[in-house]
């Protein structure tokens, strides 16, 4: 009986040396980790990566949108991976598709023909997270090859170049409300005609997250600075998690001028497998 006791208490030691162990091993690679500050993410214009992503994290986004382009409708569709190879550098490949359906047959206005838009790449490096002051900035960079359409697929395969580096701020105020400032210039290159076109995007948001959870309520102000020419579409937006590597993001867009189109709406299905998640605050 003695024995038997005494290989309990042995096996019982054992078991919390091991415990201790591992919760000693969590903590030393949690202290590991670089500092990152919770930032909410835009839903229609995102990010490349969160900023001050850390290695390993990787995301899936799949987007669905419509368009009421006045005489026809304009329906995109997105896939995009994104992921952190090491830490504060975050890299995407996006492919984004649209499609066009005609609402008044007898405009004279010519629809656009279907197509793959483009193949985006894009890097974006994180220089600066403020744990103190709840700031984090960064740098990123996306080159579009801009192809043709589905009629003249490969004929040429890639009509034009886009370049659009950019400058991301963003702030926490207290632990729920959160502002972020997206701009920079996008050129694009033509080969056709051999020239280039440059606008520029100024993209503000504010959010709110509901605490202890990463569901927000928010804004997005998308605006572009073409040829003196301002435009400014305003997007309220929703996140919600549907499940613990699963959120759903709800936007509607409300152009400021209807003079090339009127309400649109986007859904962002965002799936992160399974790897180091953003921090909850």
């Amino acid at each position: 009986m003695n024995n038997k006791i005494l290989m309990l208490l042995v096996a019982a030691c054992a078991l919390v040396n091991t415990l201790n162990a591992q919760t000693e091993k969590t903590s030393q690679d949690t202290a590991k980790l670089p500092p990152k500050v919770l930032h909410a993410e835009p839903l229609y214009i995102d990010l490349i990566r969160d900023l001050g992503a850390r290695k390993g994290e990787k995301e899936w986004n799949v987007g669905f949108g419509l368009t009421d382009k006045l005489n026809y409708d304009n329906y995109e569709f997105l896939v995009e991976y994104e992921w952190a190879p090491v830490n504060r550098l975050g890299l995407e490949v996006e492919l984004p598709f649209t499609f066009y359906s005609t609402v008044s047959p007898a405009s004279d206005l010519q629809q656009p023909a279907n197509k793959l838009e483009s193949l985006k790449v894009a890097a974006q490096w994180t220089f600066m997270v403020n744990e103190k002051a709840a700031t984090s900035m960064a740098f990123g960079y996306i080159n579009e090859f801009v192809l043709s359409d589905f009629g003249s697929f490969g004929r040429p395969l890639i009509t034009a170049n886009a370049f659009n580096p950019f400058l991301v701020v963003a702030k926490r105020w207290g632990h729920n409300f959160h502002t972020l400032i997206y701009t920079g210039p996008m050129v694009e290159y033509t080969y056709e005609h051999s020239q280039a076109h440059t606008s520029y995007d100024i993209n503000t948001n504010i959010h709110y997250m509901i605490p202890n959870t990463r569901n927000f309520v928010g804004i997005e102000f998308n605006k572009t600075i073409y040829n003196n020419d301002f435009q400014m579409v305003m997007r309220p937006q929703m996140r919600v998690s549907i499940a613990h590597d699963l959120m759903v993001g709800i936007v509607a867009g409300i152009p400021i001028s209807k003079e090339s189109e009127r309400l649109s709406s986007f859904i962002r299905l965002i799936w992160e497998p399974k790897g180091r998640k953003s921090p909850k605050h």
